[in-house]
């Protein structure tokens, strides 16, 4: 059995629509910050390195539901107790499949993988010079080409 790293498998779990267009918004925002002036640049990575991932955002999904269910459990209901019991399942079957059911909705709200964020932002970081290159100037087409390697 081959375990792919995190962005393989979400992305492996991920619409194939829901991916491309994903992958569509960076290369969009690559092109038009292209034409940004280097302070706007620096202002969109800064966004971009402070931008939850979606295994981010799972993991802080799954401890406010579980501390909910825990604390309702003890004041209200003991039933609640299945709340953290579903979640930490949801949590595990991420963990080994890269899916569980919140995988598809956040995917479509466009909660991206540490990747798909990277790749935007070393991107960027090539247009406005934060990686060696030859003295031309770089493209848009070019520093999404850089991103990928």
């Amino acid at each position: 059995m081959s375990i792919n790293t995190e962005p393989e498998r979400v992305r492996a779990n991920t619409a194939t629509e829901v991916n491309w267009r994903i992958d569509q918004r960076i290369e969009e925002n690559v092109r038009l910050y292209s034409d940004k002036s280097p302070e706007e640049i620096a202002r969109r990575i800064w966004e971009l390195e402070h931008e939850w991932d979606i295994e981010r955002v799972l993991e802080t999904m799954a401890a406010s539901f579980s501390l909910t269910g825990i604390a309702l459990s003890v004041t209200v209901d003991r039933r609640w107790i299945m709340l953290p019991g579903l979640v930490l399942s949801f949590l595990l079957l991420h963990g080994l499949q890269g899916w569980c059911p919140p995988v598809p909705v956040l995917r479509r709200l466009r909660v991206r993988t540490r990747e798909e964020i990277d790749r935007e932002l070393y991107a960027l970081k090539a247009l406005i010079g934060n990686f060696p290159r030859s003295s031309e100037e770089l493209s848009a087409d070019a520093a999404l080409a850089a991103a990928t390697k």
